[in-house]
């Protein structure tokens, strides 16, 4: 049987709960670094941007209505 990685995208890999597979960035782990810098105050800009610019750079495609909702997601967990 063949992993397409579908099924451990968001899952850690590793002891160490690291949300990344194989090396390479998820979803699930740009959102996590995210949410901890907006946390951390390190992000100011707007939030759905900077997942874009993120995603970009992994090579990762989401609708823009996926990432808005992500975007959305983030900052509510973020301000709890």
């Amino acid at each position: 049987m063949t992993d397409t990685g579908a099924e451990t995208a968001g899952a850690p890999s590793g002891d160490d709960g690291a949300e990344e597979v194989d090396g390479v960035e998820t979803a699930e782990s740009i959102a996590d670094e995210i949410r901890d810098e907006i946390r951390l105050g390190h992000v100011q800009d707007d939030v759905s941007h900077v997942l874009e610019e993120r995603f970009d750079e992994a090579g990762i495609k989401l609708r823009p209505e996926a990432v808005d909702d992500l975007a959305e997601e983030i900052e509510k967990d973020a301000s709890t």
